[in-house]
């Protein structure tokens, strides 16, 4: 081992001719025998393997491919799930963390929170019924004027009387006196101003007017008898299950439970 180092051609000779046998012990073994050339054929083959030893050739070796085109995925998908696992975790902490702060800075406890809930799904079950059960009552003033036309059918007696004086001509007079009697002559009469006389009215009177109507009507209109009622029956279905999840002792406003 006392040669120099420039000199690599002559070390592996005097390893090959036992002169170190533990470094030859060192090199692998494999099942092929023939992977290395014997002893004797290297001292037959004379100068040729410290030439090549001497020209620095190395044997090339084929590249080792390793079995399949197969690539490993597991460290990148668990890393890539740990590091979602502790972002998901830090989020949750720090939201936990809010609302903790936020609880405490309140003083909201479990109780009040009931409480609150109770209250407001009563309330507003409670209005939704007061609506459906609710009524319209109002004073509506009408103004306005009606047409009126039409035909008026008279036949019925009645007296009239005269606005001025009336002459009949050759009217048939019957007189009797103590000392003249005229049957049936004609004669002029003349009716004064003012005489009533009994006469019969049988005609069709035409009528065309309008008639001005003014008057107050009052309204009372019940929703539950109006198409409102299905939407008020409907919001309290939906706040039903929720009120009674919290207070299932609930009444209406007629006694009976809501629950039930």
């Amino acid at each position: 081992m006392d040669e120099r180092k420039n000199n690599p051609g002559k070390k592996m000779q005097t390893l090959l001719d036992g002169g170190n046998p533990s470094a030859l012990a060192r090199l692998p073994k494999k099942g092929n025998a023939d992977s290395f050339p014997p002893l004797n054929e290297e001292k037959k083959a004379g100068t040729s393997t410290d030439d090549s030893l001497l020209k620095n050739e190395t044997p090339q070796l084929a590249p080792k491919h390793p079995k399949g085109n197969r690539r490993n995925f597991g460290p990148p998908f668990w890393t890539i799930a740990s590091i979602l696992s502790l972002s998901i975790n830090l989020i949750l902490i720090i939201i936990l963390l809010v609302l903790w702060i936020n609880l405490r800075a309140l003083n909201m406890n479990i109780g009040s929170a009931m409480n609150i809930g109770t209250g407001l799904l009563g309330g507003l079950y409670t209005n939704f019924e007061k609506m459906d059960r609710a009524h319209i009552t109002t004073t509506i003033p009408v103004e306005t004027t009606i047409p009126v036309k039409f035909d008026l059918q008279l036949n019925q007696q009645t007296n009239v009387v005269l606005s001025q004086n009336v002459t009949i001509d050759n009217a048939l007079v019957t007189v009797k006196t103590g000392g003249l009697n005229i049957v049936n002559a004609l004669t002029t009469i003349v009716l004064p101003e003012g005489t009533i006389l009994p006469v019969v009215l049988n005609l069709t009177v035409p009528v065309d007017t309008t008639v001005p109507v003014v008057l107050n009507v009052d309204v009372d209109i019940p929703l539950e008898q109006t198409q409102l009622h299905e939407p008020f029956a409907g919001l309290q279905d939906v706040v039903k299950p929720f009120y009674c999840m919290i207070n299932p002792d609930a009444l209406k406003l007629n006694g009976q439970s809501v629950c039930k």
